[in-house]
């Protein structure tokens, strides 16, 4: 491991609460990894494209390169030394100079249900808030007589929007919650009904690839099992050719040596649902993708046409 880091280092974040956060955790596991004074890493924040435009769903206003696009472009340009994430929020295709080099441990993965007890108890054509395709066809596939309303902004103004009457519940990942200190908001929903996103729960952390010395710092903060979960997700994604228009929910563990992946596609409007589950070595990445094909291969081809297998 290198001896002699040119501090302070630069880690860059969004500048949302949640993300700045995310990157306290970081930094405070790599000081504590390294013995290092908590000035040895600089926290560096951008406001990212994706949290200026909030009016719109993100899938019609160029999907979640638009919250990495600004951090991709510090760190190929040398401005920072390694960029934090959301790993839900990192598009599935990344720019070869770049590598996740670190995954923290994972958060829980469940999603939280705000402003009712559970999904039963949503009164006939009530109003659910998300702008997540996944989450409103999960909603619309398990309660159709409801309806989705377009939700965007941060855990706070989301909430808001939810006091303001907008919608009747919404949806968050309980995740960010525990994140920001807000872990007793609404009600975990069950991941036996209810799948979360790829990579939900997890903070990937990224450095250039060619950046040896960097990469052997994070290495020590790197959890293997949600590393290898979050890979395999990934891979899911990649094999699916899912993108921002695509619903699909994935939970993944580990088990001894192997990794039990169930995930799920449907169509935007819930109608139909595909399900299956496989388990196979942490070292095969070639399982996700035959998941992948199960799943197309039970689809009809309205649910198919929404992803474009590579």
């Amino acid at each position: 491991m290198p001896s002699s880091p040119s501090f302070p280092l630069r880690l860059g974040t969004r500048r949302s609460p949640l993300a700045m956060a995310q990157a306290e955790e970081a930094r405070a596991r790599l000081c504590k990894a390294h013995g290092w004074a908590e000035d040895a890493v600089e926290i560096v924040p951008v406001t990212a494209s994706g949290d200026k435009i909030q009016d719109r769903p993100l899938a019609e206003i160029g999907g979640k390169a638009l919250w990495t696009k600004e951090l991709d472009q510090w760190l190929m340009a040398g401005e920072i030394d390694f960029a934090v994430h959301s790993a839900k929020d990192v598009e599935t295709w990344r720019p070869l100079e770049l590598t996740i080099a670190a995954v923290l441990e994972r958060e829980d993965v469940r999603d939280v249900l705000v402003g009712v007890a559970s999904l039963a108890a949503l009164a006939p054509g009530s109003r659910i808030g998300t702008s997540a395709p996944r989450r409103a066809a999960q909603v619309l596939h398990l309660r159709p007589d409801c309806e989705v309303v377009s939700f965007r902004g941060n855990v706070a103004t989301r909430l808001g929007k939810l006091a303001a009457g907008e919608a009747d519940a919404t949806l968050l990942a309980l995740a960010g919650l525990n994140r920001l200190g807000q872990g007793h908001v609404g009600t975990p929903l069950s991941l036996e009904g209810w799948l979360p996103a790829p990579g939900q729960g997890a903070i990937a952390i990224e450095c250039r690839a060619e950046d040896a010395q960097t990469a052997a710092l994070l290495a020590a903060i790197d959890h293997a099992d949600s590393h290898a979960t979050l890979m395999a997700e990934r891979d899911l994604l990649a094999a699916l050719g899912g993108n921002c228009h695509s619903a699909i929910g994935v939970h993944s563990r580990v088990e001894g040596n192997g990794i039990v992946m169930r995930a799920a596609i449907y169509t935007l409007d819930g109608a139909e649902k595909v399900e299956r589950e496989a388990t196979f070595p942490a070292s095969d990445r070639d399982g996700p993708k035959r998941l992948a094909g199960e799943l197309l291969a039970g689809a009809s081809p309205a649910l198919a046409a929404a992803f474009d297998p590579p």
